[in-house]
């Protein structure tokens, strides 16, 4: 039966993906600011609320020595975009770290399991899992999530590790895998990489997996990845204090006993920080570090891996501009009956009553994909066990508004959506896209995903299957 549906942020804010685009020789380069947001200077530690598009539109930023900026994210997780039409100076700091998640203490009545949350744009970690049960915990969330630790009676209750998240970098995983005979545990396993030296799209960090509960105390959840941050100015950015996008820390194992613990959490990945100016100067630091393994668990096989490394692109600019545009969307509507919110928080976003019969329908709204298309629909449950992907009928509509429903069993308790099409273009746009972004060879089919942070990614696969990741709104541009 299922009891309670978790839709983490399937809908799409598109104006965070930017690209940078052409224009005469002799213009300057524009970071495309408005100036609507003014002039930036703090004179004391402040945490700014994003835009629901993430995007600030300043005409100049001053962060002076000892003051750190923050940010509190959006309903939708975006990045941070930071445009000026003059000048950026960060002696002080910019951070979109992630967070740690929580260590495991004493009290058994108590749920230690929450998970580090992720920075602006970065992805939270997985949950830990329970004690006395004999499931994996949670994994992380992201491209590069980190796998949840394992737990089964053939190893008496012993736990593993989480896994760490991966970016540019691979998360690690945990310690050694508990080998019990004939029945050895698997290990929390680490995040692979993911991304574009260019950083675009714009992705944040992934976040490491949870831990397995132990037979008495719980599992600890993994650390959330690195937010990711935009910074174009058409002056100059001058960095002598420090940029931050950090992976978060697992959390750590209640007691140093095999017998009862729980496993700490596999760390977050380090995030993503980009610059694009007419001028970059400064030697101050970008750090995109992946968290740490401070665990104070006393066996190798509690331990959780740490976070990968992020990703840091720098872009001196004499020309162009920083262009917003629209593009083709792909969202889930409703579950059961029930109307997903217009800005879900990835927490609890629909709930189904207990006796709600399997299967359940899940509507999915597009724009711009072609009708007879088909949806591919997966569902993961939060606490481990095996996702489960399901076919839609062909969208029915117009190009401009088409929607599909699939029918799924739902398990109890917390799961996740993803969902994602792929459609075949023609030749002329397929030569296009792939002079531009697939080194010459033509783009055959463009693949379109919905994911549960509120994030969206296109895909262009050539006629020899090479795959690559590249901003919807190019795509857009480039088909006209």
């Amino acid at each position: 039966m299922a009891d309670y549906l978790d839709i983490k942020k399937t809908t799409f804010l598109f104006a965070l993906l930017l690209s940078l685009s052409s224009v005469s020789a002799h213009a300057a380069f524009n970071s495309g600011s408005t100036g609507a947001d003014g002039a930036l200077n703090p004179t004391a530690d402040v945490e700014l609320q994003l835009p629901p598009s993430g995007i600030f539109q300043y005409t100049s930023v001053n962060i002076p020595s000892g003051v750190t900026v923050t940010f509190r994210k959006n309903a939708n997780n975006t990045p941070v975009t930071i445009l000026a039409s003059g000048d950026v100076t960060v002696a002080g700091a910019i951070d979109v770290s992630g967070k740690p998640s929580q260590n495991v203490g004493t009290n058994v009545l108590l749920d230690y399991t929450f998970p580090g949350v992720g920075g602006p744009g970065g992805f939270d970690g997985g949950r830990g899992g329970m004690s006395q049960v004999n499931s994996r915990a949670g994994n992380g969330l992201g491209p590069g999530a980190g796998g949840g630790g394992d737990r089964n009676s053939f190893c008496s209750g012993v736990a593993q590790g989480g896994g760490g998240g991966g970016y540019k970098g691979g998360g690690g995983i945990n310690g050694v895998p508990f080998n019990c005979g004939n029945n050895p545990l698997n290990t929390g396993t680490g995040g692979g990489g993911y991304g574009t030296d260019f950083i675009v799209p714009l992705l944040g960090g992934s976040g490491g997996g949870g831990a397995a509960g132990g037979n008495t105390y719980q599992g600890a959840g993994g650390g959330g990845g690195g937010g990711a941050i935009l910074i174009a100015a058409s002056g100059t950015v001058n960095v002598t204090g420090a940029i931050r996008a950090n992976g978060g820390k697992g959390g750590d194992a209640a007691l140093n006993n095999l017998s009862v613990a729980g496993g700490c959490g596999g760390a977050g990945s380090g995030g993503a920080i980009r610059i694009v100016a007419s001028n970059i100067t400064g030697n101050g630091s970008l750090n995109v570090s992946g968290g740490g393994t401070s665990c104070i668990a006393f066996s190798a096989s509690l331990q959780g891996g740490s976070g990968g490394i992020g990703r840091v692109s720098t872009q001196v600019a004499t020309t162009g501009t920083i262009n917003v545009t629209g593009f083709p969307t792909l969202a889930i509507s409703s579950v059961g009956g029930i109307a997903a919110p217009a800005v879900p928080t990835g927490v609890g976003d629909v709930a189904l009553p207990a006796d709600t019969p399997n299967p359940v329908t899940v509507v999915i709204n597009t724009t711009g994909v072609p009708v007879t298309n088909t949806i591919q629909l997966t569902l993961t449950p939060e606490r481990g066990g095996g996702a489960v992907s399901v076919a839609s009928p062909p969208l029915t509509g117009t190009v401009a508004s088409a929607t599909t429903s699939v029918s799924i069993n739902v398990p109890s308790g917390l799961s996740t959506l993803f969902a994602t099409t792929t459609y075949t273009i023609v030749a002329s746009l397929g030569d296009q896209l792939g002079t531009q972004f697939a080194k010459g060879e033509r783009v055959e089919k463009i693949r379109l995903s919905a994911n549960f942070n509120g994030s969206s990614t296109t895909t262009l696969i050539t006629v020899s299957g090479k795959e690559y990741t590249v901003p919807s709104n190019a795509v857009a541009a480039v088909g006209g």
